[in-house]
């Protein structure tokens, strides 16, 4: 019996040691092409991976990147992230490159961990998956069709702010930013209205987002296999609602204007309907992508804003003079919007400082060369908003608070990428303009406010947050009677 274990316990070290020689060999051929840009790989099979998430995690995102602009290349050089061979394309000149060869050279792609999530992204190829989003998309994301929901927008926002915010003395900012901006995707996307409903969805949403870009470990208790558990128990509540507002649509009960899940289930792309497992993929990905980047947004905002008085008081100055000019009780309209122009530039300010997408991937689909470089078809590439948005060649005294950087033209052409760019660029540009400005409408109109922690760390998984949240102690401004 002991030459039995023995044996097995033989073999089962020959099965590993072999599998680590091919994973090594596999990870050494995929960089064995002439005139690769210069970089290092980093270990087999994890490559560079723990150092790219962890100075994310110690606050620091850029460091990554920099540290290899200065001792590689400022243009591009190769690394390998998430288990793959990859080049990082850095500067505008990298973003232009990207994004103006979308389906020519390049075309979307999606860490592992993000199919585990959305399985039915498996059937199809992420060309076909973004022709389906824009086709769907932009008749309801483009401003004219935004504009009917403005003053939904803004009640929300009021609720929020009435229930959560005032008669508090203190207050913990990324989690109730959070809940605006869900409560919100919620609303518009699938008409969701019942507290109760809404906030039974919030943990797993919470849990999913922060595991969907990390180390593919489906191991209980590892941030993906959390992750791909709540993507599961949130899928199966969407198909009952799907099933349902099917039912609200044939009944007359529903319209099809009424949110974006109404307006999925009446569109097709190339004559055919989505199935409902289709659809559940599509909102999830909406309503991780409506609420998440802006609750970051909105709580870097705030940050700023306490740190800032002078830009407060501009601000404040800007949205009273909103507020003063409507009669009691009305609600914000477009028109209110447009005259937003230094709140939205102080929040382009704080998108380029806290950018919530640091960056995306993308796939050659053809051998090519960029700076001189080859990159092999199959490679994965990863575009960088820190490249640019920190790099003193395209905004000068990167690290200062400057809104007027976005007065008249603003930043040179792929310079400011926080929503990406080309013709991937996020269809939800514009719903985050509006909900982030409303919710700074209702947050300075209401109150004056200061960090509990002035020296909070913040942290980036994978965007950036406030290591404790943020808490503020608030001071409501005086009503004048």
């Amino acid at each position: 019996m002991e030459h039995f274990y023995l044996t097995l316990l033989l073999g089962f070290v020959s099965f590993v040691t072999f599998s680590f020689f091919v994973l090594f060999y596999k990870h050494r051929s995929n960089y064995t092409a002439p005139n690769l840009p210069p970089g290092k790989t980093g270990y087999p099979i994890v490559g560079e991976s723990l150092e790219f998430l962890s100075t994310g995690w110690k606050g620091h995102p850029e460091k990554f990147i920099f540290d290899r602009m200065a001792k590689f290349s400022s243009q591009v050089f190769k690394t390998n992230l998430l288990g793959e061979p990859a080049a990082v394309f850095c500067g505008a000149n990298g973003n232009k490159f990207l994004f103006s060869n979308e389906n020519k050279l390049v075309q979307a792609w999606w860490p592992r961990t993000v199919d585990k999530v959305f399985p039915t992204s498996l059937q199809t190829s992420s060309k076909e998956e973004s022709k389906k989003m824009r086709k769907l998309l932009p008749n309801f994301m483009k401003p004219e069709a935004l504009q009917r929901y403005i003053g939904i927008m803004d009640q929300i926002a009021k609720n929020h702010f009435e229930t959560e915010w005032e008669n508090k003395d203190e207050i913990l900012t990324f989690p109730l930013c959070k809940r605006y901006t869900f409560w919100l995707a919620c609303r518009l996307f699938v008409s969701m209205e019942d507290p109760a409903e809404i906030i039974k969805y919030e943990v797993p949403f919470a849990g999913l987002a922060s595991g969907m870009i990390s180390l593919p470990i489906d191991l209980p208790g590892t941030p993906f296999n959390r992750a791909i558990k709540a993507s599961k128990w949130i899928r199966k509540g969407l198909l009952k609602i799907i099933k349902q507002r099917r039912i609200d649509l044939a009944e007359g009960k529903a319209t099809g204007t009424q949110d974006i899940l109404s307006h999925m289930l009446q569109t097709t792309v190339d004559g055919i309907q989505m199935g409902d497992l289709d659809i559940a993929d599509k909102i999830l990905g909406l309503l991780i992508g409506g609420h998440d980047t802006a609750s970051a947004a909105c709580t870097f905002i705030v940050k700023f804003l306490a740190e800032l008085p002078h830009i407060y008081d501009q601000v404040y100055k800007e949205q009273m003079e909103i507020a003063n000019s409507k009669p009691p009780g009305e609600l914000l309209n477009w028109d209110d919007i447009q005259k937003m122009k230094y709140s939205w530039n102080v929040a382009q300010e704080v998108l380029r400082l806290a950018p919530p997408l640091q960056g995306a991937f993308r796939e050659a689909i053809n051998d090519f060369m960029f700076n001189g470089f080859s990159i092999p078809k199959g490679w994965k590439l990863y575009w960088s908003a820190n490249s640019t948005h920190r790099n003193p060649e395209c905004f000068p005294e990167p690290e200062k608070f400057d809104p007027s950087r976005f007065e008249g033209n603003g930043p040179a052409p792929y310079t400011f990428v926080p929503f990406g760019g080309g013709p991937r660029m996020c269809p939800g540009k514009e719903y985050a303009r509006l909900e982030i400005l409303v919710f700074m409408h209702n947050l300075v109109t209401r109150f004056k406010w200061e960090k509990v922690l002035p020296e909070e760390t913040i942290v980036v998984n994978p965007m950036p947050i406030p290591a404790k949240g943020l808490p503020v102690r608030l001071y409501p401004h005086k009503k004048s009677n």
